[in-house]
């Protein structure tokens, strides 16, 4: 029958098959200890739209904010910017044409400063063609299209078929946080602070802990396809659901970060296998790699060690792990924001004493990522914790050599958004209701100070966190019993 067990025959061995054993390896190279100085990455993703002030794509449509097809095409955009910039970031593609901004890792000032005069070069290079980015973790209007023709994609697109994994790929929009796993090996927290603050064992838990806390912080995609959708952040329940056994936290599986990466990679289905010409296929029989590993598989032939590497870029869990630690749970924001999530996390995890006081503030909230999403920071455990992450982040940027502006940001977003129980997607709500969701594509929707004075919120939320009036979401439906 057509996607059995076996009935893919996949490419031909490409060295011995991989074992358990290999596959623990694996997960251990991919935590192993980092040594030197503490070095942060960004991997920044962008909408792509009109320039301010140019005229629509489509007189027909004249309040589109967005060119025509042809314009957002990935190749015509890759003729109006360079693949490297100048500081070292290099732009690449995702799916649905949105651009990524990848910094080279650096420690956290020279990387904040890099990066943002790379953003700056890549923005003026768009703006020749008539375009500029917007930052926010979902389109809040345009329907998901697959722009990237590659074999890769294409079979992701098969392998996930219609609904949230169409939009996950081609809709969402992230800011990644790459930063370095620990001073030495995983296993259990070591008992003395001091210690227990640096290790991969602790990074790891803690990177995963402060996932609910900086989820709600920094909300900001609370409206899909022109409809508020009743999640402060929309892009995290799409990734919660769109399959669960390769978007869940791997710390779920183990409190060894080895044995829970390990078991995360071998319980994860298998999505995609390689052909010798570069063609994938795409596998939906529900094979997992364990099974493959034991003979059970989607090809005739045992997975190697190229498939285990491709299998484990195939996983999307909110920390994921890769020589480094790639924190990939926060949405996307707009250049007046990036800058102070990266600063946090960098804080919180390099900063010895923040790090130990933020394992204790946010352990009781670690599981909390549905109420992270719906609610944001309106959530009053959340909220709480995340004053005291701020303030923990805060006091130690000075001891990372990062003060000055670096703290004036974190302080002035947690006066903005925090103390006020508000988040980014609460802005963009109060846009969204004066001027629509395509005002929310415009550039820089979120550059202003504060939100705007006369904005009705209509989004009111009710005590279970809903819009005012009882309006259920378009993605509400038993959403609480997916998200775990």
């Amino acid at each position: 029958m057509p996607g059995a067990p076996g009935s893919l025959v996949g490419a031909p061995p490409r060295g011995s098959p991989v074992t358990a054993d290999r596959v623990r390896a694996f997960a251990a190279d991919a935590l192993a200890p980092s040594s030197g100085p503490r070095r942060v990455g960004v991997e920044s993703e962008w909408f792509v739209v009109r320039a301010a002030g140019q005229p629509p794509a489509d007189p027909a449509t004249p309040d589109a904010p967005t060119p025509a097809d042809d314009v957002l095409a990935v190749d015509c955009l890759r003729r109006s910017v360079p693949t490297r910039l100048p500081c070292g970031s290099t732009v690449s593609f995702e799916p649905g044409g949105q651009i990524e901004l990848s910094s080279a890792p650096e420690p956290l000032p020279d990387c904040l400063r890099h990066t943002a005069g790379d953003l700056a070069t890549l923005r003026h290079s768009l703006a020749t063609a008539g375009l500029d980015l917007a930052g926010l973790g979902l389109d809040p209007l345009r329907p998901p299209v697959r722009r990237l023709d590659l074999p890769r994609y294409a079979a992701m697109s098969e392998y996930f078929g219609a609904g949230p994994g169409r939009t996950m790929m081609c809709s969402t929009a992230g800011l990644q946080v790459n930063l370095d796993t620990g001073g030495n090996g995983g296993g259990e927290l070591p008992a003395r602070p001091a210690e227990r603050a640096v290790s991969v064992a602790a990074r790891w838990r803690l990177a995963h802990q402060l996932g609910p806390v900086l989820v709600a912080a920094f909300a900001a995609s609370p409206l899909r396809r022109g409809e508020v959708t009743g999640w402060r952040s929309t892009r995290q329940w799409i990734w919660a659901v769109v399959d669960p056994g390769r978007t869940r936290p791997a710390l779920e599986l183990a409190d060894d970060p080895v044995e829970a990466w390990a078991r995360y990679i071998m319980a994860a289905r298998v999505m995609l296998l390689t052909e010798p010409d570069g063609a994938c296929l795409a596998v939906r029989d529900g094979s997992t790699f364990g099974d493959w590993v034991a003979g059970r598989g989607p090809a005739t032939r045992l997975p190697t060690e190229a498939d285990l590497a491709c299998h484990a870029t195939t996983l999307f869990p909110p920390v994921r792990p890769r020589g480094w630690l790639e924190i990939r749970y926060l949405d996307a924001l707009p250049a007046a924001l990036w800058q102070v999530p990266v600063t946090v996390l960098a804080a919180l995890l390099d900063d010895p004493a923040a790090a130990d006081a933020a394992l204790d503030v946010t352990a009781p909230l670690a599981s909390h990522w549905v109420q992270a999403a719906r609610l944001g920071p309106a959530d009053p455990d959340l909220r709480r914790a995340g004053l005291e992450c701020f303030r923990l982040a805060a006091a130690a940027l000075p001891r990372l050599g990062a003060g000055g502006s670096a703290v004036t940001a974190v302080e002035s977003f947690a006066a903005r958004y925090l103390e006020a129980a508000r988040c980014p997607a609460d802005d963009l709500l109060d846009m969204a209701a004066l001027d629509g969701p395509a005002g929310l594509l415009a550039p820089e929707a979120l550059s202003v100070a504060a939100p705007h004075p006369q904005a009705p919120h209509t989004h009111t939320r009710s005590p279970d966190g809903r819009p005012a009036g009882g309006a259920r979401g378009p993605l509400d439906s038993d959403a609480q019993e997916v998200i775990r």
